[in-house]
């Protein structure tokens, strides 16, 4: 039984299924990192890399921190990043087989 209205989880999901914003996640769990080290590692424009990371901070995906005159984020250590290796893990035991099996 759904503990949440699907609503709640297709917010959840929604934040996730952006294939820019699951890319920002990924580099964010090597660590903590600017905007600009994150726009060198994916290859996106600065303004989108902004707006996708407000969007995950929004859904408390990532947390960011002032130092200087820049703002570095990091990925929630507490609830995404173990997640990501939950679903690192299901992909590579049933997902990757079956896009193999596709080829």
């Amino acid at each position: 039984m759904m503990k949440h209205s699907l609503e709640t989880y297709q917010f959840f999901f929604g934040a996730l299924a952006n294939p820019n914003r699951l890319q920002i996640v990924n580099v964010l769990r090597q660590g903590k990192q600017n905007v600009g080290e994150i726009c060198t590692k994916t290859g996106f424009e600065q303004t989108m890399v902004s707006h996708n990371l407000k969007v995950l901070e929004h859904h408390g995906m990532v947390f960011m921190e002032k130092q200087g005159k820049y703002r570095y984020y990091t990925v929630n250590t507490k609830t995404i990043k173990p997640l990501m290796k939950f679903i690192d893990a299901h992909m590579k035991e049933y997902c990757c087989k079956i896009l193999d099996g596709e080829k």
